[in-house]
């Protein structure tokens, strides 16, 4: 998490869930967080309305954005995965109930299903604590940088077949500090648990978060959808 300190200078932390994240800011702090929220029954093609929004903004770098299933999928195995065989296993049960829950049918990528049990998370948090849905908002950072480029692409992309690409890296770093952040805050080693892509991202996320409380954020879609739940569904940048 990259977040303002009091004294409005940033400061990167990690934490091993998002209630400790939430946890660690003021009660009326707001957060915006790179993973789905809000999820549908029946999944569409292209996955939820908000990313099939986004995704053309981005050219080269579309992607990026994963298409999200049902909520059945997402909850099809909850279990830890304590061998390679069982994670394929739950992969491929989540993948048979996202099929039974699309339309047209499809499975679960692999990218999506490893974030499954980080969305139930935020998903169970926000279906058990309503007053967050005004706290707690969606946002994706290549369609922050997007935003934060004038509404251009970065032309560069962050990794390369698995590897860090460090101009692309260098092009968003760049990007950053033409919106207040400091260099040598964007070039410092990203702390212990955390990637250095990722530290990018929550840098692109805290200036996303300033946005949506000066009331400057753009809603894809606008109005929010709303899922079964009642939880917003959109991508703010």
């Amino acid at each position: 998490m990259v977040r303002r300190t009091p004294a409005g200078a940033p400061a990167v932390s990690v934490h091993t869930s998002f209630v400790d994240l939430l946890a660690a800011l003021p009660a009326d702090a707001i957060v915006a967080v790179d993973m789905p929220i809000g999820l549908p029954d029946v999944s569409g093609k292209g996955g939820r309305g908000p990313e099939m929004l986004v995704r053309p903004l981005l050219g080269e770098r579309q992607s990026s954005v994963f298409s999200i299933p049902s909520r059945a999928a997402v909850y099809a195995d909850t279990a830890a995965f304590t061998t390679v065989e069982a994670w394929h296993e739950a992969h491929r049960r989540a993948s048979a109930v996202a099929m039974a829950t699309s339309d047209p049918p499809r499975g679960v990528s692999i990218q999506a299903f490893g974030i499954f049990a980080k969305i139930r998370e935020i998903d169970t948090l926000l279906a058990s604590r309503p007053q967050l849905r005004g706290r707690v908002f969606e946002s994706h950072p290549e369609v922050a940088f997007w935003r934060l480029n004038g509404g251009k692409a970065m032309a560069l992309p962050k990794k390369i077949k698995g590897a860090v690409n460090a101009a692309g890296m260098d092009e968003r770093r760049t990007l950053l500090a033409r919106h207040g952040y400091d260099r040598a805050f964007l070039d410092q080693p990203p702390p212990k648990g955390a990637a250095a892509d990722d530290f990018l991202d929550a840098a692109a996320m805290l200036a996303i978060a300033g946005r949506i409380a000066r009331g400057e954020a753009a809603c894809y879609p606008n109005p929010p959808l709303v899922d079964g739940k009642g939880i917003p569904v959109a991508i703010r940048v």
